[in-house]
């Protein structure tokens, strides 16, 4: 078959096109841009943005020569133009109609497992399944639930991983001992899509893809733990009230994982429907694997213990770096011009222009400094603070030497405050 993919190189999708591959279809990508991924070579990708496409003209010159559509697009948090309701409901609906019309007669949608009042991104990725339900289509609705690899994550699966590396202590909030999930592998969700396409017409159903086995978070932790070859580490059960501050704030202020919705999953439970694990079997015939096997059949290396551990503590860096630019552009304007002109004395500029030099370059810490803490364009705010202080080394210790004498090192802390920047910039990347 050539099926069309959308949200192709997303966790998930990567995973999905890449079962398709192996199973001799024709694949093509549905992305923003229709940039080219290299580590799909030789697919075709084609332009589509699911915040906008809302049309079913949008999405029939897509369909030309397709047999099947998997849509595997989703948002775990609204921004700017991406919404719940758009990315969500309107555009798969819009993409879905137009297969009708085109006579694209299968689809595979990938939904999540949960309850509707658990939040907006869960209601409506089920309204989207209604919708699709509702068309004259041979669909097939998938809904996961905790989705792994041992091969890399993103998003909720990378704080697990990191959760699961904490020096000495595993976290965990309390209404999560207890069974709440039953994860399943991302490369048996690649399989389930492939024989999903393969099973015989029968009109829309749904279909809860679920692992072997229901655990709790602690034991999930624990074998994770375990898999990156670290010592097994005390169990800190965090009381409910604090876990859902900690969700409060991660909604509010983060743009990861941590939020309301995965608060309300934990507590009330991630967990299949009894029967859906035989159901799956029956309709797909398929089993997926437990956590063990799918572990123990791609062992860990040092780079997945070296992502554990950063994935938390990359963001502290960030902040620290920000908070001494805050810091430096504050003490920048906060001194007075004889202050500054002192501890300038001796240098080859003239007094006002050595005042000029030190209050532009306060606002420019300043202002790099708010918009790191705001993320705005990560690579251009790095950039920027790596030249600031490339300018400030060379400049410094060129015009006024006496500073590289400097008993705290004031001009030699630049030195790995670089190389923390360069760190930064070289784990930009988070998929």
């Amino acid at each position: 078959m050539r099926v069309l993919v959308t949200g192709a190189y997303g966790f998930i999708g990567a995973h999905i096109v890449a079962a398709l591959v192996a199973a001799d279809h024709e694949v093509v990508c549905a992305v923003r841009g229709a940039r080219l991924d290299s580590r799909f070579p030789g697919l075709r990708a084609v332009a589509c943005d699911m915040s906008r496409d809302i049309t079913v003209e949008d999405w029939l010159p897509r369909l030309a020569g397709i047999d099947a559509v998997v849509n595997c697009a989703g948002i775990l948090r609204e921004k700017d133009a991406d919404s719940f309701e758009t990315v969500h409901v309107r555009a798969p609906l819009a993409l879905y109609k137009a297969c009708v019309q085109a006579g694209v007669r299968r689809a595979v949608q990938i939904s999540t497992l949960g309850h509707a009042d658990d939040g907006e991104f869960i209601a409506s990725k089920h309204r989207g399944d209604d919708q699709l339900a509702a068309l004259p289509i041979d669909a097939c609705i998938l809904r996961p639930s905790l989705v792994y690899s041992a091969h890399g994550s993103y998003g909720g699966t990378s704080l697990l991983r990191a959760m699961a590396a904490l020096p000495g202590v595993i976290v965990v909030p309390r209404e999560a001992l207890s069974p709440c999930v039953q994860p399943i592998a991302a490369e048996d969700v690649g399989l389930a899509v492939v024989a999903a396409l393969a099973r015989p017409a029968g009109g829309a159903e749904i279909l809860e893809l679920v692992g072997p086995q229901a655990m709790g978070l602690a034991d999930y932790l624990r074998r994770w733990r375990g898999w990156l070859g670290l010592r097994p580490a005390r169990l800190w059960v965090v009381p409910t009230p604090l876990a859902r501050a900690a969700c409060w704030v991660g909604e509010r202020l983060g743009q990861g994982p941590l939020g309301a919705t995965m608060q309300r999953m934990l507590e009330r439970g991630n967990l299949g429907a009894p029967g859906s694990l035989q159901r799956m079997h029956e309709r797909l015939a398929f089993r997926p694997r437990t956590l063990e096997r799918a572990l123990a059949e791609a062992p860990s290396h040092v780079q997945d213990r070296w992502h554990a551990r950063l994935y938390l503590t990359l963001p502290g860096l960030r902040l620290a770096l920000a908070g001494l630019w805050l810091a430096s552009g504050v003490v920048g304007w906060s001194l007075s011009a004889d202050a500054v002109l002192a501890s300038a004395q001796g240098g080859p500029l003239p007094a006002h222009a050595t005042l000029w030099l030190a209050r532009g370059t306060a606002t420019l810490d300043l202002l790099l400094g708010v918009l790191c803490l705001l993320r705005w364009r990560p690579r251009w705010v790095l950039g920027g603070m790596l030249l600031m202080l490339a300018g400030y080394t060379l400049g410094i210790g060129t015009l006024w030497p006496a500073h590289w004498l400097d008993p705290l090192g004031g001009l030699l802390k630049n030195v790995p405050l670089m190389a923390a920047i360069l760190v930064l910039l070289a784990t930009e990347e988070k998929r």
